[in-house]
């Protein structure tokens, strides 16, 4: 089953996603993580699976930025290959695109907006992609 890690500060906003997820009916195991330091704190624990796909919010609040992230996962060999689909303001999607992202997306407002994103992402990016092996790490 694929792992999907769900990187938003908003409590809410995780639940919400997660919530969305299941309406989608695609099997998948979400992980939902408040920061950026949870991420890399998650992907440096050994024994947790792999994630097939990073959903990350644009303005992460602390240190490390969504900026930061990205480009960190990016020049990673073990991380380099799994899709990150950043979501946020329109006005931040050319930062998120220059750090490495690959796809940039307006964060949805509405339950309604983030399922029909969710069931698209996951169509897509665990169905559909054709996706390099991952490296060892």
């Amino acid at each position: 089953m694929p792992t999907i890690l769900f990187v938003d500060p908003g409590e809410g906003y995780r639940s919400m996603a997660r919530d969305a997820l299941l309406e989608g009916a695609i099997a998948t195991d979400l992980r939902t993580l408040a920061t950026g330091a949870e991420l890399l704190a998650y992907l440096e624990r050994d024994g947790t699976p792999a994630p097939s796909l990073v959903l990350l919010d644009a303005s992460l609040p602390g240190e490390p930025s969504a900026l930061h992230l990205i480009r960190t996962l990016k020049q990673a060999p073990g991380t380099r290959t799994i899709p990150i689909v950043v979501l946020g303001e329109p006005d931040a999607a050319e930062a998120a695109y220059e750090a490495g992202a690959n796809t940039y997306m307006v964060k949805p407002v509405t339950f309604l907006a983030l399922v029909r994103l969710m069931k698209t992402l996951t169509a897509y990016w665990l169905e559909a992609a054709e996706l390099p092996r991952r490296e060892a790490a």
